[in-house]
């Protein structure tokens, strides 16, 4: 261990050498440790950002804090109507949307096809039967209308086609498969097909979120849907709750379980709700940025290496003649791991203040828009102060091993400048 003299020593010896340094030099290492943070955070966060973005629209805009979908051996909620008034009376919840959910094709342009063997323009989508007003509340999807105007309760043969479904809005440009529908928009009729009824209805408006699933999905007011499906017993197929703020999700679970429900139908926080390979790619985003943010690691270590090494070897003479009057060569490398921490601990906190002062809670109001959704930066506190302190682990190594490898040299031999 060093002797608390020699840290004093060593401390002192660092302030001086840090006073006299060029504030270029100073300046240029700072902003490779501010640099080096913010790959350290900011790469992984983006990463781990886009995929808790996805899972964040799907809270949003399709599963709310608790989903409650058919058991596997079912293909509705059993006791629907009673478990949403049941839902409606509990004081935990803020909205509850029910929904219907069937599967449907849509034809597009088929009034101009002449030819018998021509392939009709269609496409396979799940058509949703919604009340538009408590759909709105819930997930604010008059927001996401591009073109067009969204439902009203009393529409007549009117939809909401999502923006996946067109050729001219699909992911990746227009596809050349026939799995998306051409020259359709606002005001187009188009051919819904569900349960073997067919039905000439008009797309009111398109809706597009670059999450969640609403993009590839038909809607409709729940009464034009039970009516096109013949269904009349109002047993439903999704029920999204949305839950008032502070409330915990996974404790409504477990006390909807205990009231029998998972007899009843699929309970689900939003987590558990969401596609499984979500969790997978949300692991494997961690992993990439990890190993992207080792390389820069290692490069600003390597930085401060060099940094520090010709800083020492430039000084060589000093150094003997701090040895030769009875400096011991402990607090002389103290010195430079006290200037490593000085670089380290600086730019860190600048990064700290940029990060937690700016960036996240700019972020948090603007989120980044990408095609595969928003991105929430992801940077927890402690996660990031355990990056920080890696950091300057890392960087006191770096500057505290070539500092060592001069001091050790030949006292004589440092004064003279003998190799």
């Amino acid at each position: 261990m060093f002797s608390s003299l020699n840290i004093r020593i060593g401390f002192h010896l660092a302030i001086r050498q840090i006073r006299r340094s060029s504030p270029w030099t100073t300046g240029l290492i700072v902003f490779v440790m501010l640099f080096t943070f913010l790959n350290l955070v900011g790469v992984t966060g983006i990463l781990v950002g886009l995929v808790n973005g996805i899972g964040r629209g799907y809270q949003q805009e399709y599963t709310g804090d608790v989903f409650i979908t058919p058991l596997d051996t079912q293909n509705y909620i059993q006791n629907s109507p009673d478990l949403v008034s049941f839902l409606k009376t509990l004081p935990e919840v803020s909205v509850v949307d029910p929904r219907y959910v069937a599967g449907a094709t849509v034809q597009a342009n088929y009034k101009n096809v002449t030819d018998p063997n021509q392939k009709i323009n269609s496409a396979g989508a799940s058509i949703v039967g919604i009340d538009p007003a408590t759909e709105d509340s819930f997930s604010n999807l008059s927001k996401y209308v591009i073109e067009g105007s969204y439902l009203s309760p009393n529409d007549y043969d009117q939809i909401l086609i999502g923006a996946q479904l067109l050729n001219q809005y699909a992911f990746g440009g227009p596809s050349q498969t026939g799995t998306t529908l051409t020259n359709v928009h606002a005001g187009t009729v188009v051919r819904l097909t569900v349960n073997g009824v067919e039905r000439e209805v008009t797309v009111k408006g398109i809706i597009y979120s670059t999450s969640g699933n609403i993009s590839e999905r038909i809607f409709m007011p729940n009464s034009e849907l039970l009516a096109l499906t013949g269904t009349n017993d109002y047993s439903v197929e999704e029920i999204a709750i949305r839950l008032k703020p502070g409330e915990n999700a996974a404790s409504f679970e477990k006390l909807l379980l205990n009231s029998g429900i998972g007899n009843l139908a699929k309970v689900q926080t939003a987590a558990q709700a969401l596609p499984s390979g979500v969790a997978q790619i949300t692991a494997t985003f961690a992993t990439i940025g990890n190993a992207v943010s080792f390389i820069g690691l290692v490069v600003a270590a390597i930085t401060i290496f060099i940094v520090i090494f010709v800083n020492a070897l430039t000084r060589r003479k000093f150094i003997g003649i701090l040895k030769g009057i009875g400096i011991s060569g402990e607090a002389i490398e103290i010195s430079y791991i006290f200037q490593s921490l000085f670089y380290a601990l600086t730019g860190s906190a600048i990064g700290l203040v940029l990060m937690f002062g700016i960036v996240l809670p700019l972020n948090a109001v603007h989120p980044i828009q990408l095609p595969l959704g928003q991105v929430v930066l992801y940077a927890p506190f402690i996660g990031t102060m355990v990056r920080v302190a890696i950091l300057v682990v890392a960087t006191v190594c770096a500057g505290y091993i070539p500092a060592r490898m001069i001091v050790k040299k030949n006292t004589l031999d440092s004064i003279l400048g003998r190799n």
